[in-house]
């Protein structure tokens, strides 16, 4: 070996192994790694930071942000809301909800595809008297699952198509992990809904993890208008309690022109311009709004709202004694007309709200929702002297926008699939329809990009690349085609992924790729195959990290609503590997031939 070769080597196996104790963040330890490989002089200055540009990193950041304009726009409410039914039993439960979460982490980055239907998981189950932890592992591994079929599914497979544009000369499309991946997500959904699920021991405090969960959140008294043309005007209150049970909101009255019409409510018919009188949390008030096509407010007060530039936020105050608010109500201090802002609701335990919610005289210790743009949400709070709850991420979601969203989104697949633009910059495109649609406030831009996983990339790249440069992978390449000699050369595929595979249960899967995929391309070279193969044998192996909490980021999120612990995942993660071993090698080979 070479000194280049050792240094590199050596900083590799410091990478993995600080990943491995994970005493610091992966970013910083694979940043630390590229400054070190720039001044021991094993990657060029001048190409320290390219890693930065690279597509792959612009398209993860990108596809991020597109899944918050996805979320934000309701888009994907509209399918959960539609097809999740808690009285299903568990095996078809899982099989409804991991084929949900694939389809949509085929399309969008796959750990935001599990933050929007855990909650939906966690709900569901305690609506059915189960568990939260039988389903939710089956439902991680599915969103992992489904990001083996497109391009932009997961970072390896981003990863992986920019190591082959820049070693043969050409990225894969949009498609072409299409074929191996719906045989792979297909196999393995059908071996967590009929029997996967059933090897998950029972979990731990999974029953206070889940209430934990949905408790976490203060229910509030809230009020939502009916507007103009609205579905359920000329039907019953009643008509609207089924949604209101899926989304765990109580309807507590109605109120029309001024007069409050509690209890009995139920059978009264629901005129535009009502508001309902509800009971819920912050999300499962958004939800039911959405799900409803209601209003915040009445139509002057959405008129104040519809002007703010950047959007509209939710925020949660708590009400101090010296309090601006404090003993008046929301109309008699001018909230509305002062501030461009609408009280949503007031949580106050133990204490009835007799009035309408901005006529409400407001207490020291209640807790508003207020519904405010989003460039002067802080103004608002200081204005009222109140304290701001810490941020919990509380979207509004604009139903009103979700076609847009999803045919702005649709275009760009389809251009980028057909060839017709680069993924990038149709990617981008799309990013800029957002913004000057306001389907994504300009100010949360950039909150929705995980620039960990940005820096993570940006700094792997350079390194991955000097380690090619180097004749580093060629090495290894030659070290495991010496364990295989003389052997087929699905024997030495078989190898490569079941060494990738044990890598991603331990070490981020993105960085995994980085390492593995250029060693795929050196292996098939020396066999003298198709390097297309081993390419797509490397996206499989390295997504399907099903054997620890930490090899995948989806894992970690479901560890302590699920109550796991970290020796529960390999009793139904082995065997679904196994399963995906099984079947993704003979696919890639049939549909991508040595």
């Amino acid at each position: 070996m070479t000194t280049d070769q050792i240094i590199l080597f050596a900083l590799f196996g410091g990478v993995f192994a600080m990943l491995l104790w994970g005493r610091f963040r992966y970013d910083i330890v694979a940043f630390s790694a590229l400054l070190l490989g720039v001044i021991l002089g094993v990657v060029p200055k001048e190409d320290a930071f390219l890693g930065f540009g690279h597509p792959a990193t612009l398209v993860v950041a990108l596809v991020l942000i597109v899944s918050a304009g996805l979320v934000r726009s309701g888009a994907v409410l509209l399918i959960t809301r539609t097809l999740v039914d808690a009285g299903r039993g568990v095996g078809r439960h899982i099989a409804i909800m991991g084929g949900i979460g694939a389809v949509l982490s085929a399309f969008m980055n796959n750990v935001a595809a599990l933050a929007l239907l855990m909650p939906v998981d966690i709900a569901t189950a305690r609506k059915a008297g189960r568990l939260p932890g039988k389903t939710l592992m089956p439902l991680s591994y599915a969103t992992i699952l489904g990001g083996t079929v497109t391009l932009i599914g997961t970072p390896p497979n981003i990863v992986i198509a920019g190591i082959r544009r820049d070693q043969l000369g050409e990225s894969f499309a949009m498609f072409d992990f299409a074929p191996v991946g719906l045989v792979t997500t297909l196999a393995g959904l059908i071996f967590v809904a009929v029997l996967g699920w059933r090897l998950i021991p029972d979990p731990e405090g999974a029953q206070a993890q889940g209430g934990a969960v949905a408790d976490q959140k203060a229910r509030f008294v809230a009020e939502l208008t009916v507007p103009e043309g609205n579905r359920r005007v000329g039907q019953k209150v009643n008509a609207l309690y089924e949604t209101a049970d899926e989304t765990n909101v109580h309807i507590i009255g109605l109120l029309r022109e001024g007069r409050r019409m509690f209890g009995s409510s139920r059978d009264v018919t629901i005129q535009a311009g009502d508001a309902l009188v509800l009971e819920a949390d912050p999300d499962a008030l958004d939800e039911f709004r959405a799900s409803e096509s209601l209003e915040f407010s009445d139509d002057r007060r959405m008129t104040l709202l519809d002007e703010a530039e950047q959007g509209l936020s939710l925020i949660e105050v708590v009400v101090r004694d010296d309090s601006r608010i404090n003993g008046k109500s929301a109309q008699a201090i001018g909230l509305a007309w002062r501030q461009r802002t609408v009280l949503m609701g007031i949580s106050r335990r133990g204490r009835r709200i007799t009035e309408r919610l901005r006529r409400e005289r407001i207490q020291a210790g209640d807790i508003l929702l207020l519904l405010a743009p989003a460039e002067q949400a802080e103004e608002v709070v200081d204005w009222l002297g109140a304290l701001p709850l810490a941020d919990r991420g509380l979207a509004v979601t604009d139903n009103k926008k979700v076609w847009p969203a999803v045919g702005a989104f649709a275009a760009a697949v389809a251009a980028a699939s057909f060839g017709m633009v680069d993924l990038t910059v149709a990617l981008g495109v799309v990013v800029t329809v957002y913004v000057v649609a306001r389907i994504v406030p300009l100010h949360q831009l950039y909150d929705s990009v995980e620039w960990p996983v940005v820096v993570l990339l940006g700094s792997m790249i350079p390194l991955g690349s000097a380690l090619e440069t180097s004749g580093g992978t060629e090495l290894i390449a030659g070290w495991l085609g010496a364990l295989t000699a003389g052997q087929p050369a699905w024997v030495a595929m078989l190898l490569l992924m079941v060494v990738t595979m044990v890598l991603s249960a331990v070490l981020n899967n993105t960085a995994t790729a980085i390492v593995a995929a250029p060693v795929g391309i050196q292996m098939a070279g020396a066999l003298n195959v198709n390097p297309d193969a081993f390419l797509i044998a490397v996206a499989v192996a390295a997504s399907c990290a099903f054997l620890t909490p930490i090899g995948h980021k989806n894992n970690t999120l479901i560890l302590g609503p699920g109550g796991y612990r970290f020796g529960d995942y390999w009793q139904m993660g082995l065997p679904l590997t196994l399963v995906i071993l099984a079947v993704s090698l003979p696919a890639t080979l049939f549909f991508w031939p040595l």
